[in-house]
């Protein structure tokens, strides 16, 4: 069952948010191939990572936290998710898109919160100099695929077994949503 909006806070990620964020992390590091990581990071390890997402600026790390009370099986205030918009390539004439990712506490997922963060992500770029959005999803991951094309995101290839993690290889599909005015 979807969580209401009213029962979570979306906001950006402050330093406080380190450990959790980086136990959501490592969960999917740890247990999955939506991430190509393949050793789980120290919350210090994941600093770096945190501070090149701003409060505003087109990098951005948004967080959901449950306002008060428990409605996941988790303590009150518990950082349920985070979305992030990031550089989607070095080099200067990429500086209008961005790589975006989506990241749910396992209690979490499958409950509305990916939703709600991606809404609030793409409302604060809507004001930004940026022209394309990107996601990368290891495949298979259908609640991912919806997820994106819920936002307006189409599937513009494939990278065929480009990853390999649990002894095997993996394929990554890559999605596209154009961002600007009115987006």
């Amino acid at each position: 069952m979807p969580v209401e909006a009213t029962e979570v806070q979306v906001r950006p990620g402050a330093e406080g948010d380190l450990e959790a964020l980086t136990d959501i992390y490592n969960h999917y590091v740890r247990e999955t191939a939506v991430t190509f990581d393949t050793a789980a990071f120290l919350p210090e390890e994941r600093r770096p990572w945190l501070l090149s997402h701003p409060k505003d600026g087109p990098h951005r790390l948004l967080v959901a936290q449950e306002r008060k009370c428990d409605i996941l099986g988790s303590a009150p205030g518990a950082v349920l998710g985070y979305a992030t918009s990031s550089p989607f390539r070095p080099k200067p004439a990429y500086s209008t898109s961005v790589e975006v990712s989506v990241y749910c506490a396992p209690e979490a997922a499958g409950r509305g919160i990916g939703t709600l963060l991606y809404k609030a992500l793409f409302e604060a770029l809507a004001t930004e100099d940026l022209h394309r959005a990107y996601a990368g999803i290891a495949q298979p991951n259908e609640p991912s695929v919806r997820l994106h094309e819920r936002f307006g995101f189409r599937h513009v290839g494939t990278y065929e077994e480009v990853g390999r993690k649990f002894g095997r290889y993996w394929d990554v599909a890559w999605y596209e949503r154009r961002l600007g005015p009115g987006d």
